[in-house]
């Protein structure tokens, strides 16, 4: 006990001294603080216009995001260039020896979680982007991160007002403008050192960066939102030249099509959206073509509402997905028990937050859920990560407080839209890879992977 004592306080100090350094680099007086610091040159407002709670998006945020990110008041020189750096401390409830890269020990770890390089905004009328370069301390690789590039108009049709355009980007769900589907939704920041579930459905990253998709999407009178986008996996050479290894990976036979429609409404203080999104994937498993392809079939249905009223600002948002998996290919290979399956995935997610002079103050809890078939040969017993079962389920919460020290303020006039914010984030596993007791085979309790994670986020 004394032990984890004194590991959780060195953890508190690091963190503070992370952030006490970022404003320290910006000591002077008087501009006012931005969100994203290469959109916020660029549109000239503050964090609050975009983001409820960086990165989670206001009605504002996500017409920029709409607009090819190009809306600007033409007063900023400097190129849209942004840094973000995320330092964290992972203590688990149990010691995973085996589980974590050489240069990491077992439990109670510092880490680097990312340091990421963007290009964000305006790159000529009409078009724009957000890209992301990322530097991971625990996987000591420097690669491309979230992408997307669009071309942007706006029309009145019939009288009925348009915002459409042509969008590329490397992740489903990434291009999408809200915080219920996977790329851009909660957990924002989660411990790279902790053990992770068994599985996940292939839209919730199973895809990120080795592929590029093109596009098409459109929002009608600001309550009509629906996309349509084709993605294919990118040559191996070109993976490997964005920092990408593609041994082993799910590669798509052909294209696979993703759509998206979603209904909006804001009123007053309010907005809320409901919709569905999907994704159709043939795949050669591992890159093996010798038994043909797998097909996959993600549906999901997402909702959203946030109310940002004077301090006060609530945002829920939540999603299931329904996964159909054929695998005759990974079948046939001898890699799994069932030649069909099923998997479930489903989030839900509740926060308020609250402002006071320069800070905002925050509580975050989510549910989340997977379960799906019996695969014995999918999910084989094995120390941490395996099933014992061969059940892919696994239930538990995730609980967080955050703290904005200068979200309203005038902070700086030497970097005027520098941003911060400390995070002390809790997972609880009421069962982890089929079970709550003995998961993997070797005396694993779903509660060992208990997680506390304290992370500060730097944006500038």
């Amino acid at each position: 006990m004394a032990r984890v004592k004194r590991w959780l306080f060195q953890a508190i100090w690091a963190v503070a001294i992370v952030g006490v350094g970022a404003v320290a680099v910006s000591l002077g007086l008087s501009t006012p603080v931005r969100a994203l610091p290469s959109y916020a040159r660029q549109t000239g407002q503050g964090c609050p216009a975009c983001h409820t709670n960086f990165p989670e998006l206001t009605p504002f945020g996500r017409v920029f995001k709409l607009n090819g990110y190009t809306l600007s008041t033409g007063e900023s020189d400097i190129p849209p260039f942004a840094v973000m750096v995320i330092p964290g401390f992972t203590n688990i409830n149990r010691d995973q020896p085996g589980n974590v890269p050489p240069h990491f020990g077992p439990n109670n770890n510092f880490s680097l979680e990312a340091a990421s390089l963007f290009y964000g905004g305006k790159i000529v009328d009409d078009v724009g982007a957000f890209a992301q370069a990322t530097y991971s301390d625990t996987a000591k690789n420097f690669n491309w991160d979230n992408t997307d590039i669009r071309f942007a108009k706006n029309a009145t049709i019939f009288d009925h007002d348009l915002i459409f355009g042509v969008d590329f980007n490397n992740n489903p769900t990434v291009q999408d403008i809200y915080n219920s589907t996977p790329a851009f939704g909660y957990p924002y920041a989660s411990p790279s050192l902790a053990p992770k579930p068994i599985t996940a459905t292939l839209i919730e990253g199973g895809l990120a960066q080795q592929v590029g998709a093109l596009g098409a999407y459109a929002m009608i009178d600001n309550t009509i939102y629906t996309e349509f986008s084709l993605y294919k996996t990118l040559p191996q050479d070109m993976q490997r030249t964005f920092g990408i290894h593609p041994d082993n990976e799910a590669q798509i036979n052909g294209v696979a099509p993703y759509w998206r429609v979603a209904l909006q409404r804001d009123w007053s203080d309010n907005s809320a959206s409901i919709g569905t999104f999907g994704l159709a994937a043939n795949t050669f498993p591992g890159r093996d073509r010798s038994q043909g392809t797998d097909h996959f079939t993600d549906i999901g249905i997402d909702a959203q509402y946030n109310l940002v009223s004077g301090s006060n600002i609530v945002a829920l948002e939540g999603y299931y997905i329904h996964e159909n998996q054929d695998l005759n290919a990974t079948f046939g290979l001898g890699n799994s028990a069932n030649p069909s399956n099923t998997l479930n995935s489903a989030k839900l997610k509740g926060s308020y937050y609250y402002s006071h002079g320069d800070a905002k103050y925050g509580a975050t809890v989510q549910y989340f859920s997977i379960w799906g078939s019996a695969d014995t040969g999918l999910f084989a017993p094995g120390p941490i990560t395996g099933s014992n079962n061969g059940r892919p389920d696994t239930h538990g919460w995730i609980f967080e407080l955050n703290y904005l020290p200068f979200i309203n303020s005038n902070i700086t006039s030497l970097w005027p839209w520098a941003q911060v914010k400390f995070s002390l984030q809790y997972t609880l596993y009421n069962k982890f890879n089929g079970a709550g007791s003995n998961y993997d085979g070797f005396g694993r309790n779903a509660s060992d992977n208990n997680t506390l994670f304290l992370y500060a986020w730097l944006a500038f």
